[in-house]
């Protein structure tokens, strides 16, 4: 069997997996705590059928611009840190690479300690015996790091077998909570503390950086019409399934706590099911695309090597609690991360055709057209980010997303430097010559749009 994960280059047509494989994949990164938590805060902030508009439309903006990002992903067959290298060149890619990299490892580092914490809590409602929440973060960490080492085939393995037990077992929660309580909580008068804007922003921010990363599950596509549909089912219904059901646990039953409710109904150990698939599922793939990411620095540099030295710190990060002190670096990372997806996007849809796509192409040390539409992008999410919620300085809004923000205004200013450019530089595309193996771009037969699970 292949054990490589292809970091270095783009993976063959005859390792690509089906459209329902990848959303599969996708679906069960959405479904986790902390899109519990988004549903049930909704919940008490708004009444609920505005609450489930917002979830619907903030997830299907989501699944939209989810189909451009693995467009990319499977035209290229590459993953985002190689993709930075291609649009930013080689130190400007690399270090894009590793600012993904420390990113993510800090959100595995965080989301392990957010299982530890809730797995205690469990175990505590089940038995009384108050164990270390050390305990729980080191062991849900570990099996969450052997998932990412062995790879993406493994994390599909996974999410196959996880996405119909959680969807069948959400499903059962919200019988039971209607069977004993019926549906009088739904339209129960709540004081509204959230905007629908702002609920439709919240909804789609707890998903932004995935979409941004797509390509790296995306790279995994037969073909780039099969990735797109993967990305919108994914995160459509992977971002909205997890909200939608807590929203509706929530008013029914008039909880603020998911597995608190679980307990109330009698369903303990359906919680603590959903707890360990969800987190297990979600944070599996940061410390794979982390691995994936540090990888594409160099070709010295092999995924699963990396992927378990990151681990362990991720590990050790999260079991002494230091990850709570790293969440607002680790915003100010995803600042940087966020307008990296819109110059990708319009880098790759104005100049698809030029060789520097290929895999083993030669680019640029940097590539400063590519830098400054980020930066300026970088930029403008730092200033409309409101400093009660993050690194910024609240001077304007535009979607009340910084990281949206910075995204779009990063895809449009590279835009609008694109005929500057073709005037400045009017045969750089013919200046990085492609390696003799073509890509997916260059072979017409690899476009097929057949889209058959």
């Amino acid at each position: 069997m292949t054990t490589t994960d292809y970091e270095h280059g783009v993976v063959p047509q005859d390792q690509r997996k089906s459209w329902l494989s990848i959303a599969t994949v996708w679906i069960a990164i959405g479904i986790d705590l902390s899109g519990a938590f988004l549903g049930v805060a909704l919940a008490s902030g708004m009444a609920f059928w505005p609450a489930i508009a917002a979830t619907v439309l903030g997830s299907l903006l989501l699944g939209l611009l989810a189909m451009g990002c693995a467009y990319v992903g499977a035209s290229t067959g590459l993953s985002s840190a190689m993709i930075s290298r291609a649009v930013f060149g080689k130190v400007g890619g690399a270090i894009l690479a590793l600012a993904i990299s420390v990113s993510l490892i800090g959100w595995f580092a965080v989301q392990a300690g957010f299982f530890g914490a809730n797995a205690q809590i469990a175990f505590a409602e089940f038995t009384g015996i108050d164990v270390p929440v050390q305990i729980f973060t080191g062991v849900g960490a570990v099996l969450m790091a052997l998932t990412a080492f062995w790879g993406y085939r493994a994390i599909n393995r996974l999410s196959a077998l996880a996405v119909p037990l959680l969807l069948l077992l959400l499903l059962v929660g919200v019988i039971v909570a209607f069977a004993v309580n019926g549906a009088s909580g739904l339209d129960a008068p709540v004081e509204q503390t959230i905007t629908f804007g702002g609920a439709v922003s919240l909804v789609m921010g707890i998903f932004i950086l995935g979409v941004v990363l797509a390509p790296d599950m995306a790279r995994w596509a037969r073909t780039p019409k099969q990735a797109m549909i993967a990305g919108f089912v994914g995160f459509f219904f992977g971002n909205s399934i997890i909200i939608v059901v807590s929203i509706l646990l929530a008013r029914i039953m008039d909880g603020t706590e998911l597995m608190a409710i679980f307990f109330a109904l009698g369903l303990g150990g359906v919680a603590v099911v959903v707890l360990i698939l969800a987190q297990w599922t979600t944070n599996t793939t940061n410390l794979y695309s982390a691995g994936l990411s540090f990888a594409a620095i160099s070709k010295r540099f092999d995924r699963r090597m990396v992927t378990a030295v990151l681990g362990v710190i991720g590990i050790i990060i999260g079991v002494i609690g230091a990850a709570d002190y790293f969440v607002p670096f680790i915003l100010v990372i995803g600042i940087i991360i966020a307008p990296y997806g819109g110059v990708y996007l319009a880098a790759f849809f104005t100049g698809r055709r030029g060789p520097r796509w290929a895999h083993g192409a030669a680019v640029p040390t940097a590539d400063g057209w590519s830098i400054a539409a980020w930066v300026v992008g970088i930029l403008v999410a730092v200033a409309t980010t409101n400093p009660a919620d993050g690194p910024g300085f609240g001077w304007f809004t535009l979607t009340t997303i910084s990281a949206l923000d910075g995204l779009i205004v990063g895809f449009l200013v590279y835009l609008a430097l694109v005929p500057l450019r073709r005037k400045v530089e009017p045969d750089a595309a013919a200046s990085a010559p492609a390696s003799a193996e073509p890509s997916r771009l260059d072979d017409p037969a690899r476009l097929d749009d057949g889209v058959s699970a």
